[in-house]
C-alpha cells in the first residue's frame, strides 16, 4: 500500500525546508522507494513554481525570461516524467505482491501519481497562501479574501488525499485496474517538434472567427 498520509506530511514539510534551506531530497539516496520517488517529483513541482512566479514579473529582461521559458518547460517535463516514475512504482509493486485486477475492475479517470502530483501543488498554494498573511502591506479586505482561499484549499487537499487512498485501497483490493499512462511530450522531442528539427520554422497561421 501507498503511504498517503506520510507523502503528504512529506511534501508539506519539503515546502517549509526549501523555502529556508538548501532544497535537497531527504530520500536522495533512496529514490527508488515510493516515499523518495514523490519526493523528485515534488521537487520538480517546488522550482518549476518559482520559476512560473518569475516569468510573470515585470521587473526582468526579454534574455531573463527566455532562460525562465526553458527552464519552465525542463521541470514540467521532469515532473510529468516523475509522475509516471510514481504510477511505474505501483505497477511494479503490485506485480512483486501478485496483486492483479478482477475481470470487473475498472480504471479511475487519474491514476495515484497524477494525484500526488496534484497534492504537491496544493501544499506549494497552501503554503503560498499562509505565507500572504505575514505581509504588513496588506489591509482586511486582502486577509479575508486570503483565509477563504486557504479554507477552500485545505477541504481540497483533505478531499483529495482521502480519495487517494480509497483508490490505492481499491487498487490493491483489485477492485480498481492500475496503469501508467505516458504523457509523451512533444514540445521538448526534437524529432517530433517541428521547430526543433526544422531547419526552417513553420509558420504560423492566423486564423479568423467567422
Amino acid at each position: 500500500m501507498i503511504p498517503v498520509d506520510d507523502i503528504t506530511k512529506l511534501q508539506i514539510q519539503c515546502v517549509e525546508q526549501w523555502h529556508s534551506q538548501e532544497i535537497a531530497n531527504p530520500f536522495e539516496e533512496c529514490t527508488e522507494s515510493i516515499l523518495g520517488t514523490a519526493c523528485q517529483q515534488h521537487q520538480y513541482n517546488y522550482l518549476l513554481w518559482h520559476e512560473e512566479d518569475i516569468a510573470r514579473s515585470r521587473e526582468v529582461t526579454d534574455a531573463q525570461i527566455a532562460t525562465v521559458k526553458r527552464n519552465i518547460d525542463r521541470y514540467n517535463q521532469l515532473r510529468n516524467d516523475w509522475i509516471e516514475r510514481l504510477d511505474d512504482w505501483i505497477t511494479n509493486d503490485l506485480t512483486k505482491k501478485a496483486i492483479f485486477p478482477s475481470e470487473a475492475a475498472k480504471l479511475n479517470t487519474e491514476t495515484p501519481g497524477s494525484a500526488i502530483d496534484r497534492l504537491s501543488i496544493m501544499s506549494l498554494r497552501i503554503y503560498h497562501l499562509d505565507e500572504q498573511l505575514s505581509r504588513d502591506d496588506i489591509d482586511d479586505a486582502h486577509r479575508d479574501k486570503v483565509n477563504t482561499r486557504l479554507a477552500i484549499c485545505r477541504l481540497q487537499h483533505f478531499d483529495l488525499a482521502n480519495s487517494l487512498k480509497e483508490l490505492v485501497a481499491d487498487i490493491y483490493a483489485g477492485v480498481k485496474r492500475h496503469r501508467t499512462y505516458r504523457q509523451m511530450k512533444m514540445y521538448n522531442d526534437p524529432t517530433l517538434n517541428p521547430y526543433l528539427y526544422s531547419k526552417k520554422a513553420p509558420s504560423v497561421k492566423a486564423t479568423q472567427l467567422q
